[in-house]
């Protein structure tokens, strides 16, 4: 390899003094493109590949930061922010054991660092939490959670002043009661919380993993992206589209919880409405609704501090049977995160699918939560290190094969809340706006008439909310990198 200029090192410090402002002003799309401009006048810096790495991890392309950690570590053994960057990619996905090898190699090498010693130690609680779990788990005999509670034994007190189900059932009025005690900041009794829980998984549990909805051609149908705990924004679009009701039907394209600190208020909302509506009000999974993902960004301590560990388990279970992905008429098909690895699949193999368990590392379930659509022909590893990015022509084929017009999905962050691509084939819906409250960006909702379904979208900047910061709930480890 040829020796970098000394002309091309200083181009390359100017691209990286740059990208550094970007950062700060947590622009991350404009950093990584400056971060590349550094790395193209001179690839021979660590610096560069850890600086890009942490952009990525901003921007939760998991799969590139950890390939540029990985990059940075290979050209300096000695590069101790190139470890705290890979652990931290490592973390993001799941991968405990990997993250904690890293955070052994920092402390080693810093035994005086009580930033580097503190994420070794959480970190440690994760792995041996894990260990315990895995020990002591009956697999061929396992007790649901759901036959474990006992609502009879649970006492509505006297000063308990909150909505209040209706023989059991959920009402019109629990639900504009329920809204309006969450906009005050005051939680749903645990009795009703249980009750909703218990049912709405007895109704997943007999849907199937494909759900066809029929839109009469007069009727108007949205369709919403990402809300990640962000309840103020989510009562924001049922004010601006109306409520849901069964002229008013919707469709809620999974990660409804973690990052934002309000998922509970969110998530008994919409299964809240599920559950008054059920054939005018849908929700697919995200990769959001799994264990790993609300250990690590908030849901699991969220349900603990509000409810309890137990409570947390049954979201497990009911997240679990939740369907993965909606056709539209016979004509859209909406999933999460997006298309496969294969040409050959069809929407038979996606009704085939069992759902009923831990999203896998490959696969048609992984891949319907966690792809991405790229700009490019063909297939690429993906960006965030599961699933896969996929281009115009694998959508089209997709799309020829299975006789559909075009897709919808979300799972990512979106300036303008949405953004149509791959030809007008693939549209993505993200509806969080000022994601994690410093992203910036407008959220979105897609209006469908039936007829002509013909995509109409409707865009809104975030509203106030409560003091309460995003990742709250979330594990400590995620807040501690720098």
């Amino acid at each position: 390899m040829a020796k970098c200029s000394e002309d091309k090192k200083e181009e390359a410090e100017v691209h990286k003094l740059k990208a550094n402002e970007f950062f700060q002003k947590q622009n991350y799309d404009k950093a990584i493109e400056f971060y590349s401009k550094a790395i193209e006048c001179n690839s021979e810096e660590p610096i560069y590949y850890g600086n890009r790495s942490f952009a990525y991890l901003r921007m939760e392309c998991f799969g590139y930061a950890l390939e540029d950690a990985t990059k940075a570590i290979e050209m300096d053994k000695s590069y101790v922010k190139g470890y705290y960057r890979r652990a931290s990619a490592y973390m993001s996905l799941g991968k405990y054991k990997m993250a904690l090898k890293d955070y052994e190699t920092v402390v080693k090498v810093r035994p005086s660092d009580k930033d580097a010693k503190l994420k070794f130690t959480e970190c440690q609680k994760i792995v041996q939490q894990m260990l315990f779990q895995k020990a002591i788990a009956v697999d061929d005999d396992k007790k649901s959670v759901a036959d474990s509670i006992n609502l009879d034994a649970m006492t509505i007190e006297d000063n308990y002043d909150g909505p209040a189900l209706e023989d059991g059932k959920v009402t019109e009025k629990f639900m504009l009661d329920l809204m309006e005690y969450y906009k005050a900041q005051k939680k749903l009794h645990k009795k009703y919380a249980y009750k909703i829980l218990l049912d709405i998984k007895a109704y997943f549990t007999k849907q199937p993993t494909l759900v066809d909805v029929h839109i009469p051609d007069d009727s108007k149908f949205t369709v919403c992206g990402d809300i990640h705990g962000q309840f103020y924004d989510l009562m924001n679009i049922f004010k601006l589209n109306g409520l849901p009701s069964p002229s008013n039907p919707y469709l809620f394209n999974g990660d409804f919880v973690d990052r934002g600190s309000f998922s509970i208020e969110c998530i008994f909302t919409l299964f809240g409405y599920k559950l008054l509506y059920p054939n005018h009000f849908w929700m697919s999974r995200g990769n959001h609704e799994s264990v790993t993902m609300n250990q690590m960004y908030g849901f699991e301590g969220e349900v603990k501090s509000k409810y309890s560990s137990q409570m947390g388990d049954l979201f497990t279970e009911v997240y679990n049977w939740l369907p993965l992905c909606h056709c539209l008429n016979k004509r859209v098909l909406v999933m999460h995160g997006g298309l496969f690895s294969s040409d050959t699949v069809t929407l038979d193999d996606i009704r085939k699918t069992e759902r009923n368990r831990q999203p896998p590392e490959e696969g048609i379930m992984c891949e319907l939560l966690w792809s991405d659509p790229m700009p490019g022909p063909g297939r690429a590893p993906s960006k965030r290190g599961v699933g896969t990015q996929f281009g115009p022509d694998v959508t089209k084929r997709f799309l020829d094969n299975n006789n559909l017009d075009y897709i919808i999905r979300s799972h990512e962050v979106k300036d303008d809340g949405y953004e149509v691509s791959h030809g007008g084939l693939c549209i993505t819906v993200f509806s969080a706006p000022n994601y994690c409250d410093t992203m910036g960006n407008k959220g979105a909702f897609i209006n469908l008439q039936g007829d002509t379904m013909e995509p109409k979208y409707v865009t809104y900047s975030a509203v106030e909310h409560p003091p309460v910061k995003p990742m709250a709930y979330a594990n400590s480890l995620l807040r501690l990198f720098s």
